[in-house]
């Protein structure tokens, strides 16, 4: 066995791969988590307008990978759709940063902000092929153990696969942790055109190792016809849906999906083949939407964590912009900066997660293996809630603090909030990853980082729906003053915060609901969420 990938670790491959990512999230960061800033203060968006932008863009660009894992899993490879994304991701990030060069220059038009608008899409066609791509293709580098024995195998299999997860997010929160702290310090301090210069080349830059270690890499060639699998899917899903909602099957993963079909006279010896490659044919493309739709419960209960944590990088991110941000008499804090605290907390709990947080919930729940997948989401989720609560508290706070002197409240009392949600990042995404690979057929394991990553996708376009919908509520009679007024001290961010955190609350009660009755297709996975 090559010595890159023994059973011992996670091998040189996904180390690679982690690695790789960990630079894309770097490039990503360093313009997503700074864009509010750049809407309201460079284009002269309104407050309401750029969050709806920023969680619009986040939205098209968390539901491309579902089209991306598709072409990867049906048509094309994932090494080559990896390469070809990538290629695509850097043109958009060469064409956002030449806006940030000519905007200066050029008065701010349709014209212009049309080609912004186009920049991002382009940055989120490229992140469609390689965000799910590039996870899958790295678990994919674990299934190399053929020769032990099955038993032994499938334990091995299983902690590299969480080993796997865990270091991957680890990696991914680095770079995220480097482009949100340096980029929004060189943004608001030297400009946005270097702000946006220096993640554009570390992503182009990411392209040449990853390519380089194409000999060490494991290959799966994708299992084609896309068209008549996508016709097949749809029709199984219809029907699967339809016998659902008439109460003729269940979502135990146990269970056989059993097809209707007409009795027919025997036929001739040379059309049997025929038929029972067809009828296995229709039997796994059955399975395979059966297994998609029992997932889309969970799916729906966590899209409430997904609009909570758009948060941070924007009206977070605007209350930081109004608060007290200085550290002696020049350096000044860029708002932005905050959700390094983020990262942070995710990189320092990563590496004792197994050694503390596992140990204390054995005691706690009294199982060797501390919590399952449902368990450690479930946590997470109710840990975003708290992070709400204490934002609504702050929030309150500031009003009353900027509405009475004009000694404006200090930015570090937003860390709090800012570290709980990073805790509950590690418990809920990390969990969200594992559940959605482990549960879906192994041809469509691309699929399952798609749908994890399309909760966050959905979850921005509800963000931003949310924020419509309350601003219109909110208005008086000129449409100008809501709980998103662009003046800070008239806003209430606090009752928009109580709101999320409310709903957080019912969504998690309908989602330990859920697990008490989910079968897991992997009876490791977990055994119910009690």
């Amino acid at each position: 066995m090559d010595e890159g990938r023994t059973s011992k670790g996670v091998g040189k491959s996904c180390i690679l791969v982690i690695v790789v990512a960990g630079v894309e999230r770097f490039a990503f960061k360093g313009v997503a988590s700074n864009l509010v800033t750049y809407l309201t203060d460079v284009v002269k968006l309104s407050n309401s307008s750029a969050a709806k932008t920023v969680n619009s863009w986040c939205g098209v660009t968390f539901m491309l990978p579902l089209l991306g894992a598709f072409l990867a899993d049906s048509f094309f490879d994932r090494y080559s759709t990896i390469l070809a994304s990538s290629f695509l991701y850097v043109l958009g990030l060469v064409a956002l940063t030449s806006t940030a060069f000519v905007w200066e220059s050029i008065p701010s038009s349709k014209a212009s902000c049309s080609f912004l608008l186009l920049s991002l899409l382009i940055i989120s066609l490229g992140q469609g092929g390689y965000n799910p791509c590039l996870q899958a293709f790295g678990a994919e580098q674990l299934h190399n153990d053929e020769e032990l024995p099955l038993g032994k195998k499938d334990q091995i299999s299983d902690v590299k696969k969480s080993s796997f997860f865990k270091w991957w997010y680890f990696g991914i929160c680095t770079g995220s942790l480097l482009g949100v702290s340096c980029m929004s310090y060189l943004q608001d301090t030297f400009g946005w055109g270097l702000g946006f210069t220096i993640p554009t080349i570390a992503m182009a830059i990411s392209i040449l190792p990853f390519s380089c270690g194409n000999q060490c890499y494991i290959h799966k060639e994708p299992k084609g016809g896309g068209n008549k699998r996508i016709q097949d899917l749809i029709q199984s899903i219809k029907a699967t849906a339809s016998k659902m909602i008439s109460g003729k099957i269940t979502l135990s993963a146990k269970e056989v999906v059993e097809l209707e079909l007409e009795e027919k006279p025997l036929c001739n010896q040379k059309f049997e083949y025929t038929k029972s490659l067809t009828e296995e044919s229709n039997n796994n493309v059955a399975s395979d939407a059966k297994a998609i739709l029992r997932l889309l419960p969970i799916w729906a209960m966590l899209l409430m964590f997904a609009i909570i944590f758009q948060q941070p990088a924007t009206f977070f991110t605007k209350q930081g912009m109004t608060m007290k941000r200085n550290i002696g008499k020049e350096f000044l804090i860029p708002p932005a900066s905050l959700q390094s605290a983020i990262n942070i907390s995710i990189i320092l709990l990563m590496p004792l997660y197994d050694k503390i947080v596992i140990p204390i919930m054995r005691i706690i729940t009294q199982d060797d293996k501390g919590i399952n997948v449902m368990q450690r989401m479930g946590i997470g989720m109710f840990l975003s809630i708290i992070a709400m609560a204490i934002a609504a508290f702050v929030e309150t706070k500031r009003l009353e603090i900027s509405r009475r002197s004009d000694l404006p409240l200090s930015i570090f009392c937003l860390l709090p909030q800012y570290i709980i949600l990073g805790i509950s990042d590690v418990f809920t995404v990390v969990g969200m990853q594992e559940f959605f690979y482990t549960e879906v057929p192994n041809n469509m394991k691309t699929m399952g980082m798609a749908l994890h990553l399309s909760v966050f996708g959905v979850g921005s376009f509800l963000s931003a729906l949310l924020i419509s919908v309350i601003e219109f509520i909110t208005s008086d009679k000129d449409g100008k003053h809501s709980w998103f007024s662009d003046d800070m001290s008239e806003a209430h961010l606090d009752m928009y915060y109580w709101f999320l955190a409310l709903s957080s609350a019912l969504s998690l009660m309908l989602f330990v609901h859920l697990c008490k009755n989910y079968s897991s297709k992997n009876a490791g996975l977990n055994q119910n969420c009690k």
